[in-house]
């Protein structure tokens, strides 16, 4: 299948608890919001942005020849940062965009293309977003979301608990593919992400504290893509900043 037109979006706000300013963090002497870009420029996509929080972040990824736009500060959550750059970037409502975290510079570039046409394929669908196959150790890890969807791939609920329940524990052929991971890889149409924010956050949404709940709640569609190797962790911690920068030091 062709890669429909899509942009990439980088959300990348300045404070973070454990690893202050991270976009600016270096990886490999850049730093790391200008090498998640390189990625999404790697994708095929028609357009990437950077959607930041602090005139320092916009100076280097504009140093860099990087699009960027700077957004409000107050935003509670990263699609809400995507949805007021999509208003000011002029996208059209059938626009997909795919949303990249700023911290996850090891996001495989094909993974966002995936996302992208997994949402084309499906014109039923407001988002896309990919599962794989879960540990059977991590079923009951409520850390690792859990999908569950019907046989076209469409989303039907994603939890924190282990779903679907195995009320039988024995050997059943269809049994492993029925309990999946959730990644939070997503791919929007511009349209349904701006008017998403309007709708405050629901119930279930609240007691899972998983957003994409929201979706289903008012009635939209999420499509799922399967990626059999799930991308490497992004940068969260001290660690996970040292295990990335060992990795760069060792292409160079």
């Amino acid at each position: 299948m062709a890669v429909p037109d899509f942009w990439v979006l980088i959300p990348a706000r300045m404070a973070s608890t454990r690893l202050p300013g991270k976009p600016l963090l270096d990886l490999g002497g850049e730093p790391m919001v200008c090498r998640v870009a390189g990625v999404a420029k790697a994708s095929g996509a028609s357009r990437v942005v950077v959607a930041a929080d602090h005139d320092d972040i916009a100076s280097a990824v504009r140093s860099a020849g990087i699009e960027c736009m700077l957004t409000r500060t107050d935003h509670a959550t990263g699609t809400d940062r995507l949805a007021e750059a999509v208003v000011r970037l002029g996208a059209a409502p059938t626009q997909i965009v795919v949303n990249l975290q700023a911290d996850e510079p090891l996001m495989p570039a094909q993974a966002l293309a995936q996302a992208a046409m997994a949402l084309h394929a499906q014109p039923l669908a407001s988002v896309s977003t990919a599962v794989t196959a879960i540990d059977p150790v991590e079923v009951s890890n409520p850390h690792q979301v859990k999908a569950v969807c019907d046989q076209h791939g469409m989303a039907l609920y994603f939890s924190r608990s282990a779903i679907p329940y195995w009320r039988d524990p024995t050997p059943q052929e269809n049994a492993p593919e029925a309990i999946l991971r959730h990644l939070g890889l997503y791919a929007y149409r511009a349209g349904p992400l701006v008017a998403f924010t309007g709708w405050g956050p629901c119930g279930m949404e609240a007691m899972e504290q998983l957003e994409q709940l929201r979706w289903l709640y008012h009635g939209h569609r999420i499509t799922t893509f399967w990626l059999k190797t799930p991308p490497p962790a992004g940068v969260d911690t001290p660690e996970d900043l040292e295990r990335i920068r060992a990795i760069y030091k060792a292409s160079l």
